[in-house]
This record gives structure tokens, sequence and C-alpha cells, in this order.
């Protein structure tokens, strides 16, 4: 083959042809999957129309497949958002709200996306960080889940965090990474390989794993862990960018009337060596951010260009599905926030990019809402596999023969948060094509409050409308889609 979209070739027809084989199904007739994800990516890359952001490699992916242009998480945190994408349940059924909670807790035979490729005949094969970090799910792979062991710093950041270690505990404190918070510098740009890196470790075993499997039908899931704090890609990659061409978040304020505890301190940032622990970054230091994010994403790219390119060298593009998600998106200062951890466009919003072996519409967008719980049953259908009972996602296949199609009236997500003077309670937001409609409230009390932002008239969501008079119905309209619930806002039957 040429390497040339197949435009006039339906996904449908294309399967049915790979399956048809010599009658027989077998290892050869099957579409693989190779299932990229990505932490904290924002949708800005080149494809998403942002050309400061050096992603050639992710964007020669888009060119031959959709980019789903409205694409949200269910929780804008990596756990809960992992597990939503994954068991293809919402966090409210998974019960899973934070980093420590594993899934088979609450749902101990629940069947993942990657177990039930397994099941179907698949060898499920995962490495990097696809599920979070210590909640990895051994039923879900073939073989056990491989890890890079991979620095988080080049030398002298790795110094720099040892020496912070020791100084911890000359106070007599424990002095461990995640417990105890104790970090490195925020950003890093060591000279040194992409592999002495964990992104560059896990796309080397990833490499690995395609030409050993490459006769075989495999689930591959690759995860990288940039652009995730804290920022260090190798100096190249920094070189890419000027500082001077940043642009600065120019809403670097919370939304007028937003709810204070809507909000988020950003404390995952403020842990990193030289960040204030109180109040906003200095004009120096959100540069530096923006810097770093980008850089690190280019370091991504880079190694999706190598699964990509090592596709094709050993003849696997024709029948392997790509596709690549950000668990979440992640915010670069606008209303005054950083990281994710938030109910709002920026960190609800991610990219979802798809390439299928014969997809007609190749390199085409599409406007429509999809959730990443959508992800498990739009895979399955397209290789032809059975949905197993109790999915609370769409599959998103129509689209990619029909971007242009009506499809969901909205795509929802949530987050917990302590409210002051009730406890604890939760945010449920619902995103339609023009409005962001949140509703706040605490399980066992009389407690309601609303965000409603219109992205119409306002494109940045600087002003909550919630308790204007005349959005009064507005206001009941939405709140009705949300007690309705996921179920109500189905893409309408052709």
């Amino acid at each position: 083959m040429n390497g040339k979209p197949h435009s006039h070739v339906s996904i449908t027809l294309m399967a049915l042809a790979l399956l048809a084989g010599t009658g027989s199904p077998g290892a050869a007739e099957k579409l693989n999957v190779l299932f990229i994800a990505v932490d904290d990516l924002r949708p800005e890359l080149g494809c998403y129309g942002t050309p400061v952001v050096k992603s050639p490699n992710i964007d020669r992916l888009a060119a031959r497949g959709t980019v789903f242009n409205r694409a949200y998480c269910q929780q804008a945190l990596c756990s809960p958002s992992r597990t939503s994408l994954l068991t293809g349940r919402r966090p409210d059924k998974t019960k899973v709200y934070n980093l420590q909670k594993h899934f088979r807790t609450e749902l101990p035979d629940v069947l993942t996306l990657p177990q039930w490729f397994k099941q179907n005949g698949y060898h499920s094969l995962g490495m990097g960080k696809v599920y979070h970090g210590g909640l990895d799910d051994a039923p879900s792979w073939s073989v056990p889940h491989w890890k890079s062991g991979g620095p988080n710093y080049g030398p002298e950041g790795e110094r720099m965090y040892r020496d912070r270690v020791a100084e911890t505990k000359k106070q007599g404190k424990t002095a461990r990474w995640r417990e105890d918070g104790i970090k490195g510098p925020p950003w890093e740009s060591p000279n040194v390989p992409d592999n002495a890196l964990a992104d560059g470790k896990t796309a080397d075993q990833a490499m690995a794993m395609l030409r050993e499997y490459r006769d075989k039908p495999f689930f591959l899931a690759v995860g990288f862990v940039r652009p995730h704090l804290p920022f260090v890609a190798p100096k190249k990659y920094w070189e890419l960018y000027s500082e001077s061409e940043f642009k600065l978040a120019t809403n670097p304020f919370p939304p007028k009337d937003v709810p204070e505890y809507a909000l988020y301190h950003w404390g995952e940032l403020r842990g990193y060596i030289g960040m204030p622990t109180e109040g906003p970054l200095t004009t120096e230091q959100a540069r530096k951010m923006i810097h770093g994010y980008y850089a690190c994403v280019s370091f991504v790219d880079a190694q999706v260009g190598r699964l990509l390119d090592e596709l094709e060298r050993l003849k696997l593009r024709e029948r392997t599905i790509v596709i690549l998600w950000g668990d979440h998106g992640w915010h670069l200062g606008e209303h005054g926030l950083w990281c994710k951890h938030t109910n709002f466009e920026e960190a609800t919003r991610s990219p979802l990019i798809i390439s299928v072996p014969g997809q007609r519409n190749a390199g085409r967008q599409t406007e429509a809402l999809v959730e990443f719980v959508d992800i498990y049953p739009s895979l399955a259908e397209l290789c032809g596999l059975s949905l197993p009972a109790g999915l609370e996602g769409t599959s998103f296949k129509p689209l990619l023969d029909d971007p242009q199609r009506p499809w969901k009236k909205a795509a929802f997500s949530q987050y917990p948060r302590p409210i002051p003077g009730q406890g604890r309670g939760m945010g449920h937001s619902l995103r339609t094509e023009r409005y962001r409609f949140t509703e706040w409230t605490v399980p066992g009390k009389d407690f309601r409050e609303y965000e409603l932002y219109d992205y119409q008239t306002d494109p940045q969501g600087n002003l909550n409308l919630a308790n204007q008079p005349e959005r009064a119905a507005k206001v009941k309209e939405l709140a009705e889609l949300m007690r309705g619930g996921w179920r109500a806002a189905l893409p309408p039957k052709k």
C-alpha cells in the first residue's frame, strides 16, 4: 500500500475485509490497537490550531485520522479519569475520586478495556503510566505491566531533589516523595538523550513489543508521563522555543461570581522548589512554566513519532488502530490557576485523536461532544468485539464516517470539593454546545449552588451567569438535563 488514506473505503468494509482473510479469522486478520495515553495534555497542538506548539508527529497522526475538538474527561484528576476510561464507567459508579482508591474495591468483577481485548484473543500489554501509579490492575494484562524505572530528573535536578530530601531528614522529618510532598525543581532541561528519561525508555520498550508481537493481535497500551510535573525534557526540546513567543493567560483572575470553593489552590505545583506557597507566580515563573510545558509536549511528540515510524517499518499501520488521548487538561494561568483539579473547560477538555485503517474522511475534525468513557465501546466496536454489560459510554464510531452528524446533547464531568459550612460536596458539570453548567450539592443536605458560563458571549468563561434573574430559565433547563444524566443526552438515532 502507498500509505495514503483510503478516502472511499468505509471503516466497516475495511474491517470486514481484514476479518475475512482466508475464511477463518486468525491473528493476521484482526485489527491491532496502539493505545497512547499522555498525562496532563491540553488540546494545544498544531492539529488543534496552536502553531506555536511543535507537535509534528501527533499532527501526522491527526492527518490520518479524526480529531475530536470537544472531548471531555469525567474527572480532571489522573486516577479517576483513567479509571473511568478503562472501565467504561463514570466516577459515581467506580467511586474513585482520588489517587488512593482502586476501582476493584467497588467493582471487583469489572472487565476493563484491555482485559476485554485479552478475553477476546488479544495480547494485552501495558507499559508506562496507563493506570495511575501504584494502582495497576493485573487482570488487564497478558503479561505483567512494565514500568520504566526511569529518573524523574536529569543529573542536576536529581541532585537538587536528593539535597532537599537530606535537608528534610536533618530536620527530623520523614522524606517520602508522595506521602510528604518532598519535591525537586519544577522544571529542568538536562542535556541527555531521550531514553535517559522515563518516556524515552517507555518508547524503547513499546517499540520492542511491536517487534515481538507483530504477528499476533495486540492491544498495546503506552503511557507517557510528560507533560505532568516536573517539566523535565531533554535540552533540545527546550531549544525549540523562545520564551518571548509565549502569551500569558489574558484572564489570570477567577470568574466573576464564582463560588470560591470551585477554585483550586494548585498545591500540586506549590510544593516544588522555588514555587510560592501563596499567591500568584511571577511573570518570569509563568513564562518558564509555559516553556517547560511545551518542551515536554514536544518531547512526548517525538516518542509518539518513534512509535508511528516503527508501525510503518513493521508494515503494521494498515492493520493497527492508533488512538491518542490526554487524561485531562491543564491550567496554564487561566483564572489564576495552574494544574488541573477543577470543573472548568481548561481542566476537563483534552485531546482525543484516532486513526483507523481505511477510515473515510481521514484528516477531518469533529465538533461533536464526546467523553472519555466513550473510548471503551468505540474501540470494541471498531475491532468487531461485542460489548460487555454495564458500559456507560457511547461508541463514537459513526462520527468517523460522518463527523458532522448530530451527536450528544452534553458531556459530563465532576469534581469533589469541601464546601465551607456544609461538608464534603460534589460539583457535577455538563458541557453543551454553548454552555457549561455546574451544580454543587452536598449529600444529605438541602444545598445547591450553580455555575453557568455562556461560551458564545464569553468564550473564556469569565462570568458566572447562574444568579442572574434573566438566566433562571436556562439554569432550570440545564438542571433538568443534569437530572436526566448521561442517558438523557445520548445521540439521536438515525
